[in-house]
């Protein structure tokens, strides 16, 4: 028996801030309802899905919460959040729960959100700091700029807070005998003190600044320090030649590296700790030059691992077949690139999502470069015996579900890794190669047979890293048509509606016109055709054409891509792509 049901409308099905939004005509219910859902899916909350897709402006959307709910409404750039009002909520908090300690009185911490719906987040702020907690409401769009201030506030007072605390910074030297002795990264004499505090301001401003890597380099007559800023060298200081001895003695102590040998290289790691929860670990390269050992240091952050396959620009296609390969018990994920590509993020971010308490994950690298809880990492020692060969083989005895290979290096590294493929493990692995084509050709140079490079192998994944274009100032662009054609652009997306370029402009929010990183990827699957092309001989230039055939984008094509939706400019895709 059917009875009549009377279909009820959405917006009953909501209420608070979405039901006034709907009821005042800002908001169709359509877009109320996708914004929900698409808040649901990222772990963000309502106003900010709203604020980040243009749909209503954050000024308004503030008034009407504040009428809506009674809460009263500050504007947020008018106050200055210092550092030590910054650490009554921790970073993870603040992100979390999108909120922002803006007054304390007494017992009573004044909060600033920017959705006064969501009590949870005051209730949870209250348990973590025991105050009495007010919810005071601001603009989403300033919320995330004060949010973003105050970490950085935080992060800096170990920079700020005087000579005192940058001489007395917690460091750590990597590869320590349990023996040893724990302060020995913190000696020094007195006379040391000034080289000490200058050492541990230029590892703080590398933090602050967002450096990849460090460089102290000495000459002649002259003494730098770079660095690497999304991906290009900045000269940052030139202390006095004669502090190039001293300056290079302390970074070797801080890695618990031989003070006296300055013959040969010598490679070692630091963990410096910026406080409780937080820890940054450097890699130390030291080489001996004309003038002086050259000190290179690579900051490593764990956090880049944690930040999801989100944040690392895959296009959805090349995300889904990631993902994908992933999820399969066996095979062989390999990505391919230059040094500094990023393919190290890649992997960890891989590893992170399969890191759960039933899969039992290891890694052997050379060295490891982010620590991850809940892996079993090891450190190929060559001069100990402890190869990548060696490493796969204790591995495979130790009931492995996952294993990655820093990188196959040779045919004993490549045939260990393709038998643990075969025998129900998945193996992530890198190799340095051009593109995605030519990985498969260098595995049959190797000396790996066609038939288990074809049965083995299930992803490949070439990729770049190209500078991200500053959203505050970034302007449009003007290439002639014969320009854009030369470049790969089809005649149809050029005359397509709203095709716009973006160029480099520069401000004080950026680095020449450029902020952050982002990367540019080819993801191969190894499908039946393309095995098809291995047994049968086929060389790289045969693989990339089937590759196209089945719709797999080039690294050009791809970086293009992000040229059209304003991501990075031209000359940034020609600089890190070819035709």
């Amino acid at each position: 028996m059917v009875t009549n049901v009377q279909t009820v409308p959405f917006s009953t099905f909501i209420g608070g801030l979405p039901r006034r939004l709907i009821n005042d005509g800002l908001l169709t219910e359509e877009q109320a309802r996708d914004a929900q859902a698409k808040a649901a899916k990222t772990g963000s909350h309502f106003v900010s899905v709203v604020v980040e897709s243009k749909l209503i402006n954050p000024g308004r959307l503030a008034e009407i919460a504040s009428i809506e709910f009674g809460t009263p409404l500050i504007d947020l750039s008018t106050l200055t959040i210092e550092a030590p009002l910054a650490r009554e909520i921790n970073e993870k908090l603040m992100r979390k729960h999108h909120v922002l300690p803006i007054y304390k009185r007494d017992r009573k911490l004044f909060v600033a959100l920017s959705d006064p719906t969501r009590l949870q987040a005051l209730d949870e702020v209250k348990f973590a700091t025991g105050y009495l907690v007010e919810g005071i409401l601001v603009e989403e769009d300033k919320l995330t700029k004060g949010i973003e201030a105050a970490v950085a506030a935080v992060q800096a007072t170990a920079l700020q807070g005087g000579d005192e605390d940058l001489e007395n910074l917690e460091v750590e030297g990597g590869d320590v005998d349990p023996g040893a002795d724990a302060g020995a990264g913190n000696g020094g004499d007195a006379d040391d003190a000034p080289i000490i505090r200058y050492v541990n301001k230029v590892l703080i401003d590398a933090i602050n600044r967002g450096a990849s890597d460090i460089h102290f380099e000495p000459y002649e007559k002259k003494y730098r320090i770079r660095y690497r800023m999304d991906g290009e060298l900045r000269e940052i200081a030139t202390p006095p030649v004669q502090m190039g001895g001293r300056l290079a003695a302390r970074l070797k102590v801080m890695a618990r590296l031989d003070l006296a040998e300055r013959r040969v290289p010598q490679d070692g790691r630091i963990k410096l700790k910026l406080s409780v929860n937080k820890a940054i670990d450097f890699r130390v390269s030291t080489c001996p030059t004309l003038w002086g050992e050259k000190v290179v240091m690579r900051i490593l952050d764990a956090s880049s691992a944690m930040l999801g396959i989100d944040a690392l620009g895959y296009e959805p296609d090349q995300k889904e077949l990631y993902l994908k390969a992933l999820s399969k018990p066996q095979g062989m994920i390999l990505v391919t690139g230059p040094t500094g590509s990023g393919k190290t993020v890649s992997l960890y971010t891989g590893l992170n999502i399969l890191n759960t308490d039933d899969c039992n994950i290891s890694t052997a690298e050379d060295p490891c470069e982010i620590n991850l809880p809940g892996i079993n990492q090891v450190n190929v020692n060559v001069k100990q015996g402890l190869t990548f060969a060696a490493a796969l083989k204790a591995f495979l005895r130790q009931d492995p579900d996952v294993i990655m290979v820093g990188e196959v290096r040779d045919l004993e590294t490549a045939e260990i890794a393709i038998k643990a493929a075969q025998t129900g493990h998945l193996v992530l692995s890198t190799l340095h190669t051009n593109d995605a084509p030519q990985t498969l050709t260098r595995l049959l140079n190797m000396g790996v047979p066609a038939y288990n490079v074809a049965s083995c192998v299930t992803l490949i994944i070439a990729q770049r890293l190209a500078r991200k274009l500053c959203k505050f100032c970034r302007r449009p662009d003007r290439v002639p048509k014969e320009e854009l054609l030369r470049e790969g652009f089809a005649a149809e997306q050029i005359a397509a509606p709203g095709f716009t370029l973006f160029k480099a402009v520069g401000c004080d929010q950026c680095n020449g016109g450029y902020k952050g990183r982002t990367g540019i990827y080819q993801v191969m699957p190894v499908t039946e055709a393309i095995s098809r092309v291995i047994m049968e001989g086929g060389n790289a230039i045969d693989i990339a054409d089937q590759a196209q055939r089945e719709g797999i984008r080039t690294l050009r094509q791809s970086a293009l891509r992000k040229v059209l939706d304003g991501t990075i400019d031209l000359t940034e895709a020609n600089r890190v792509t070819t035709d």
